[in-house]
């Protein structure tokens, strides 16, 4: 089998204000890191808002289509912005995450990547925030066991950025375990290792800021690592977000681009042992155009290998 690769144009249409972090560019500079990979193409699909509904109410789905402006841009909250396209761009990355799950647990693809824009997972069940407007890890783990009928799904959030939205959105759902690292403290507060779900199915693992590559790794062997093989899921679901990077402005986490491989290569594995090797990836933060392109490489260069 092979790794199915899903994008669209439509997400090089959400257009955000000049200096803006979360820029078109993001897209294109990872687009371009991948393109000679060997990887089976597709262009995601629209979401519909029966998809939708599986982690957000209809008023929050009315509620962005409506704030979607005719020209300039619309401004949600301090940093979460829309312009003309980016509710198309929008329902193309829950598209193309819901698509993703298909293909994996129908024997199209081992694994999946969702080269995506706006990202996801910040956005709460009623609340766009952090440039996030739906919840597209979420939202592949509920289609995956709503729609298809697994039994255990799990969400792996390294981004530097606590997963707040996957948090909400998946707080009551004892059948999937949502597992993130992040820097504590950093925007947007949450994610202390207290928090742990209705069900005891959220495992946070704080890392303080100037942690490195080794700190992150020993956290992971030690605490993460053991917990998402003791859970067993049958597909695990990753919010790839790459701004631990040592170059990225938002934080001060010190990953290398080596990390990021290494931290694939071990989830592969878990993967391969719990789940067929069943893995859906979805891009969240980066924001080093450059980390961003090495580390996105090196991440579906590994699902690549792993999908012989």
């Amino acid at each position: 089998m092979t790794t199915l690769f899903l994008t669209h144009p439509d997400c090089l249409n959400h257009v955000t204000p000049p200096g803006h972090p979360e820029r078109v560019a993001r897209l294109e500079y990872v687009l371009n890191a991948v393109k000679d990979l060997d990887l089976d193409r597709r262009e995601a699909p629209l979401a519909s808002d029966a998809d939708l509904l599986r982690v957000h109410p209809q008023a929050h789905i009315d509620a962005i289509r409506e704030a979607e402006p005719a020209d300039g841009q619309a401004k949600l909250d301090s940093d979460t912005f829309m312009s003309p396209g980016s509710m198309q761009a929008a329902l193309r990355a829950a598209g193309a995450v819901v698509a993703a799950v298909d293909a994996v647990l129908t024997g199209v693809a081992q694994n999946a990547f969702c080269a995506i824009r706006p990202p996801g997972h910040h956005a709460e069940t009623s609340t766009p925030m952090g440039f996030c407007l739906f919840g597209n890890a979420a939202l592949a783990a509920k289609h995956a066991l709503d729609h298809h009928g697994l039994s255990r799904v799990a969400v792996v959030d390294f981004d530097v950025h606590h997963g707040n939205g996957t948090q909400d959105l998946l707080w009551d759902e004892p059948r999937a375990l949502t597992i993130t690292s992040q820097q504590r403290p950093l925007w947007p507060g949450t994610g202390s290792a207290d928090e742990r779900g209705a069900h005891a199915n959220v495992l946070n693992v704080p890392l303080p800021p100037q942690s490195t590559g080794a700190d992150m790794r020993a956290a992971y062997t030690s605490q993460i690592f053991p917990r998402l093989r003791d859970f067993d899921p049958d597909l695990v679901i990753i919010s790839a977000g790459f701004d631990a990077h040592q170059d990225d402005p938002l934080a001060q986490l010190a990953w290398s681009t080596e990390d990021f491989r290494w931290l694939t290569i071990e989830l592969c594995a878990i993967a391969a042992a719990c789940c067929e090797g069943r893995i859906v990836s979805t891009l969240e933060g980066g924001y080093d155009l450059d980390a961003l392109a090495a580390s996105a490489r090196a991440h579906v260069t590994v699902l690549k290998d792993c999908a012989p």
